[in-house]
């Protein structure tokens, strides 16, 4: 009867843990407009950095921040394409997999062999022609603080992308890539430009006090005007900035919002 019992109560755990954490907030589904854009392309970039992150594991990019925009400007019709900072295999945050925070489509991405080939040889950033696709989005995860904000190479990239017209935005540690990229007038892109990213109160919250980088501190530094919602945990907020052609959103939560407003703008749709 006692291990009946376990049974059960283990059971209840696991169905019923991740929908509570959904309900706070973290990787809640998202009801919003869905927008198409057939024939457009896309880019998503992610962190090389697999190395141990800031709490002594192997990091990479968090998944969602990945496979929420892929399928988001899949389904939209649209080609996608993955880069990474030195190309190849895209390290994946093994904690982002774990049973109570996976994602929906994280699981449609392990389950897509055409997806995993794309992650398997993940394009060179240096080598991309970033002007020749409709959205660039920058993913994140606890990789990207020890890359993105670092490569002069995806600065350029989204710098040419950004003089072409395109629309440029990414999520949670992402957003670190724009400290490169310049304007038309030579400024820093994300000067006196609203955006959002995961904010030090998020970092601190989890306990995070040695990564390189910062987005909030950083991107505050480089002129942008940060904005950003807060929960009781910040990890449950939820916040996306629509800034004309640039489109951030603060955390995990943010990654299909923030690609269906990237498609909105792509298309036309928001001005």
């Amino acid at each position: 009867m006692a291990a009946a019992a376990a049974a059960v109560a283990a059971i209840g755990l696991r169905v019923g843990l991740p929908a509570l954490l959904r309900a706070f907030g973290l990787h809640a589904p998202y009801r919003g407009p869905r927008h198409a854009l057939p024939g457009a392309r896309a880019l998503i970039v992610t962190t090389s950095h697999a190395r141990p992150g800031p709490k002594g594991r192997p990091t990479g990019v968090f998944a969602s921040e990945l496979t929420a925009p892929y399928y988001a400007f899949l389904d939209a019709g649209m080609q996608v394409d993955l880069a990474s900072i030195q190309g190849g295999p895209i390290p994946v945050d093994r904690e982002s997999f774990r049973w109570f925070v996976i994602a929906s489509s994280d699981r449609r991405f392990l389950a897509d062999p055409k997806a995993l080939g794309l992650a398997e040889r993940s394009l060179r950033v240096d080598e991309v022609a970033f002007a020749d696709y409709d959205v660039i989005f920058l993913a994140g995860g606890w990789g990207a603080a020890y890359d993105l904000g670092g490569s002069t190479a995806l600065g350029r990239g989204i710098g040419e992308a950004w003089a072409a017209g395109r629309v440029v935005g990414g999520v949670c540690h992402g957003p670190l890539g724009l400290l490169h990229a310049l304007d038309v007038d030579g400024t820093p892109l994300v000067r006196g430009r609203r955006l959002t990213a995961v904010t030090d109160r998020q970092v601190a919250q989890l306990g995070i006090r040695a990564t390189p980088q910062h987005p909030e501190t950083e991107l505050r530094a480089a002129g942008a005007r940060f904005e950003s919602a807060h929960a009781l945990l910040d990890v449950f907020a939820r916040h996306v900035v629509v800034d004309g052609r640039l489109v951030t959103g603060q955390n995990q939560n943010c990654g299909e919002e923030t690609a269906q407003r990237m498609i909105a703008v792509a298309g036309g749709a928001v001005r």
